[in-house]
């Protein structure tokens, strides 16, 4: 979810749900320890409860990284080793980590020795190229319960770093749902989250029933989010409030973009993670032209985003 995830975006999907975790873009801990990029870590206070990804494969590093971030109060910061793209496998983290659950470990180890409290946490593939997951996947958690995680996501498939491309790494190797499921009985302990190729809230619900105990929704909540998110606290959290619509949700970003504005942040930084607000509803062509347009965005503000939305009232009715 790299420059997808950003803070604009996390602050639209928080006014869908109250209760479901959001994760940051991937962040590596050189862009942070050598590239003084701390501006990556400003978020709004909204979007707590808020986890930060980070990417790297140097324990110290990583350490310092942690340090730089304890500040900002983030609720839980994440090691990613299941992201398959060229970039992260060029800097050895992500995904290629796989083959090195010991080096992983001390990675893991050094971040929570500087967390101070603060959990970290791990999201993995259930194996990379060659390996064989029923060895490799039980190989990978047992390190990170013996050094203390408590917390694992696992995409249920294999990646494959040679030969497949990252968006063929999210579509073509088959998922193993039940392998995955399988480690809730080998690792009792461990709080298991699923991801990988789920859709609807209605397969996170399955997912949940058959025993996980969280699931991690990517692109179908960035896409789809009023049918994902919207409903997410009553049915997965069991709120009693209503539902969330995709006007109630817009309307509700229209302060934060005057805020963002005044500061000098383009319009289109934000709509841009608006788009799937209103997606199978009559109007939402209309919808998407208007918030695409550039020559309208680069001086409009909240006024275009209640001009297209209206649009969609219009069709509607």
């Amino acid at each position: 979810m790299m420059d997808w995830t950003d803070r604009h975006c996390r602050v639209f999907h928080r006014q869908f749900s109250r209760h479901v975790l959001l994760y940051t873009e991937m962040v590596t801990s050189s862009a942070l320890v050598r590239g003084g990029a701390d501006w990556l870590l400003d978020y709004n206070a909204s979007e707590h409860p808020v986890a930060l990804q980070l990417g790297g494969s140097d324990p110290a590093e990583l350490a310092a990284a942690v340090r730089v971030a304890l500040p900002f109060g983030y609720d839980e910061i994440n090691l990613n080793v299941g992201c398959p793209s060229d970039r992260v496998q060029s800097g050895c983290f992500g995904a290629v980590l796989m083959r090195q659950p010991k080096l992983v470990a001390r990675c893991v180890a050094a971040m929570q020795r500087a967390a101070e409290g603060t959990e970290i946490t791990v999201k993995c593939r259930i194996g990379v190229d060659e390996q064989d997951p029923r060895a490799a996947l039980p190989d990978f958690l047992q390190a990170m319960e013996d050094v203390g995680i408590r917390r694992v996501a696992i995409h249920a498939r294999k990646a494959w770093l040679q030969g497949l491309n990252p968006k063929e790494n999210r579509e073509v190797p088959p998922l193993d749902y039940p392998l995955a499921l399988a480690m809730k009985t080998w690792f009792p302990e461990l709080f298991i989250s699923v991801n990988g190729g789920i859709t609807t809230l209605q397969q996170a619900a399955d997912h949940l029933a058959s025993g996980f105990d969280g699931v991690m929704i990517g692109r179908a909540a960035y896409h789809t989010p009023t049918e994902i998110l919207g409903a997410a606290d009553r049915r997965i959290f069991g709120a009693t409030t209503p539902d969330v619509t995709g006007e109630a949700a817009v309307r509700a970003m229209l302060p934060y973009i005057e805020a963002e504005r005044v500061t000098g942040t383009p319009l289109h930084h934000i709509t841009r993670h608006m788009l799937g607000a209103f997606t199978g509803r009559p109007g939402a062509r209309a919808w998407r032209r208007m918030l695409s347009d550039g020559q309208h965005l680069i001086t409009a503000g909240p006024e275009l985003v209640e001009r297209a939305m209206a649009e969609v009232d219009r069709d509607a009715a």
